[in-house]
């Protein structure tokens, strides 16, 4: 599986990555370490927003390319919502992503709260 999640920075700017492994990514950007992204070195993440999931290495990197090209207001409402075939409907087939629950994305952002 892979995903690509969206994590606000404690200036509230919006972070899009993905991932085979989340609980471990996140730690990467909590620890600063070289394995964390540039960005989020220099803008310390403080939560999870939202995650998707696919199956595929090629989707997931088609979808994280197409949230990071939308603009900071749209991509409030994708967090919001979570509906991606409200944003993406003819750019991507959006049948081959699943919105993770929120229980998912709580148990990631207690990482956040043990970890930050």
């Amino acid at each position: 599986m892979y995903y690509v999640y969206i994590l606000r920075c404690g200036d509230d700017t919006l972070y899009t990555g993905i991932t085979t492994d989340p609980e471990r990514r996140i730690r990467e950007h909590i620890s600063g370490g070289n394995k964390c992204a540039r960005y989020t070195r220099s803008h310390p993440p403080k939560r999870v927003e939202k995650v998707f999931e696919t199956d595929s290495k090629s989707a997931a990197s088609a979808l994280e390319y197409r949230i990071k090209e939308l603009p900071r207001k749209k991509k409030e409402k994708l967090i919001e919502s979570g509906r991606l075939e409200d944003f993406f409907a003819g750019k991507l087939e959006t049948a081959e992503y699943m919105t993770c629950d929120g229980e998912f994305i709580s148990y990631l952002n207690r990482i956040f709260e043990a970890e930050g």
